[in-house]
């Protein structure tokens, strides 16, 4: 029987951003927010490198909504700021996929953490409680499997 632990591989993206003046708030910081849009921008990023962008997903007859995020800020971004975020695919044997975030600042200092969970849904919108098999392909694919 194969753990949790043995079982448990990343893979894991890194992408560049610019804080836009439209994303501060009255203070001249990065309104707290914005910071999901980056955790999308990560996954977005991440989905075109290793070919599991949302449209891959819709037209296998899936979407993946997200059902959790958590986004904790330890240092605030302001504008101009050239930032990395460091997106990561965190295997797990439920149907469900996990990403982790860690975004620096310029400095590379660490600015922010974060999670999101989503869940697959067909195109009934019916929960899906085993990968579906376009996922199963695409893990083995990248050697998950």
């Amino acid at each position: 029987m194969i753990s949790i632990k043995e079982r448990n591989k990343t893979l894991v993206h890194n992408s560049n951003f610019s804080v836009r003046f439209n994303e501060t708030d009255p203070l001249g910081i990065v309104w707290h927010g914005n910071y999901i849009t980056y955790f999308e921008d990560g996954r977005e990023a991440f989905g075109l490198h290793y070919g599991i962008g949302y449209l891959d997903i819709q037209k296998s007859g899936f979407v993946t909504p997200i059902v959790k995020s958590v986004c904790e800020h330890k240092f605030p971004l302001k504008y101009g700021d050239k930032c990395r975020i460091e997106t990561t695919f965190e295997d797990t044997l439920a149907a469900k996929i996990i990403y982790k975030f860690k975004i620096f600042n310029q400095d590379n200092k660490l600015v922010c953490i974060g999670q999101t969970i989503q869940v697959f849904l067909d195109n009934e919108g019916e929960l899906m409680l085993t990968f579906p098999p376009f996922f199963t392909e695409w893990k083995q694919k990248v050697g998950l499997l």
